[in-house]
């Protein structure tokens, strides 16, 4: 997948090159503009199951019943996509031992060689939400993986002897030979939106974290919001 990034870190689109007949998976709704691009929904079949276990998963995870494929009708195809919400875009790549778990709405763009599945997550995990619900999207294949956030994303690194605590909410994507463990931080928390959570990682590995979180922002903004 060759790609550019284009725009300020807080509100990019990302340009595609496309050859003939290559394909790309996309985020639903992510298509910007495009030039010699034949795009196609499918179901998206990552855990398998078929249509029912489709709304199965999207109803338990957050996740889309479809996923978007972007083809190119030649040499010069271009396709243009963007994120939901204003934040960086960062490259992944993923391939064998390294691959990642996502965060809900985390996926932007990946290779045709990226693949995931619906990995169920423990019931205190998937209780408390912000990380997929009873399921969460785990890489699978070789290839880069667009992820994007809502503010920058930092990279932190887990170690044996160094396991990092993160607020729930700021976690987008983690290796997924990392252990994690969702727990109360501190007072009262709401249980839709994984507000006083936070996620204990431990093992080797890498964490991505956004610096903002939609939660607090909208805090921020609704008391300008009429009510009326």
């Amino acid at each position: 997948m060759k790609y550019r990034i284009k725009g300020d870190s807080d509100f990019p689109l990302v340009e595609i090159d496309l050859a003939s007949n290559e394909t790309i998976k996309i985020e639903r709704g992510a298509m910007a503009y495009m030039q010699d691009v034949d795009i196609k929904g499918k179901m998206n079949s990552g855990a398998g199951g078929g249509l029912l276990s489709a709304i199965g998963r999207s109803l338990t995870s957050g996740e889309s019943m479809f996923i978007t494929e972007a083809t190119g009708k030649s040499n010069e195809a271009v396709l243009g996509i963007a994120p939901s919400t204003p934040g960086r875009v960062v490259a992944i790549q993923v391939g064998g031992a390294n691959q990642y778990r996502l965060n809900t709405d985390a996926f932007l763009a990946c290779d045709l060689s990226v693949d995931y599945v619906m990995k169920k997550q423990k019931v205190s995990a998937a209780f408390f939400g912000g990380t997929g619900g009873f399921f969460v999207m785990e890489t699978e294949g070789t290839g880069d993986l667009l992820v994007s956030a809502f503010g920058d994303i930092i990279e932190l690194e887990v170690t044996p002897d160094k396991p990092v605590i993160i607020d729930n909410e700021h976690v987008v994507a983690w290796d997924s030979s990392l252990n994690y463990d969702i727990r109360i931080a501190s007072g009262t928390f709401g249980f839709k939106t994984g507000e006083g959570l936070v996620n204990e990682f431990t093992g080797s590995g890498k964490v991505f974290i956004q610096t903002r979180t939609l939660h607090s922002f909208a805090d921020k903004i609704s008391r300008f919001i009429p009510t009326n």
